[in-house]
């Protein structure tokens, strides 16, 4: 079976289940879909990865695997999801070490947060592009934050944060440089987020 390659198209709010965010993947050469409902840490473990300037000040799991992973020379060489079953997405780790190849079963939001984290390539099977797959205007159906066209590529952390009134418009920059490095260090990223777009609007 024929794999296809997807891309991070962003995260949003899910419009189907409180409290969760929607994941939309994009195949490479194509213009499909592939929506799929992850977990509030999930989704922010997934952003930060995807943000070039925020860093936490203590590791995150899906950090901690991948430093292990490190530490034991064990590459990730791909994340494929390799079926759907009552809407539930099933993926794997395809594990190297030394020329062994292993695979290992994970949760989707997982693999995604450390693929994100080895630059490893994503992957499905068409079948599931055809029953999950959706040919919409992703923006407007989702509300979504796309990555950037910067050659960071970044993500904007604030599409699995809460909207919030900018209070910082009376801070000078090198205040709000000094609140963003307070807010990283107390690892509060949706404080951090709000203060790096005042900056960036400077």
């Amino acid at each position: 079976m024929s794999s296809i390659k997807l891309t991070i198209k962003g995260i949003s709010y899910s419009q189907t289940q409180s409290g969760a965010y929607a994941l939309v993947l994009s195949e490479m050469e194509g213009t499909r879909t592939l929506p799929i409902i992850i977990g509030a840490f999930e989704a922010q473990s997934i952003a930060i990865a995807l943000e070039k300037e925020i860093r936490p000040p203590r590791p995150l799991t899906h950090d901690l695997f991948k430093t292990f992973s490190d530490r034991f020379s064990i590459q990730i060489q791909q994340v494929i999801i390799h079926k759907l079953v009552d809407g539930v997405f099933y993926s794997c780790l395809i594990c190297e070490k030394e020329g062994v190849e292993e695979i290992i079963d994970t949760r989707t939001s997982d693999a995604i947060a450390i693929a994100v984290r080895f630059e490893a390539p994503i992957y499905t099977y068409e079948n599931i592009l055809d029953k999950a797959g959706v040919n919409l205007n992703v923006d407007e159906e989702f509300d979504l934050y796309e990555e950037n066209d910067s050659e960071e590529d970044e993500i904007e952390l604030e599409a699995i944060l809460p909207e919030k009134e900018s209070t910082f418009s009376r801070s000078s920059l090198k205040e709000l440089h000094q609140q963003l490095e307070k807010a990283v260090d107390n690892e509060n990223y949706e404080l951090a987020a709000k203060i790096r777009d005042e900056i960036s609007k400077r």
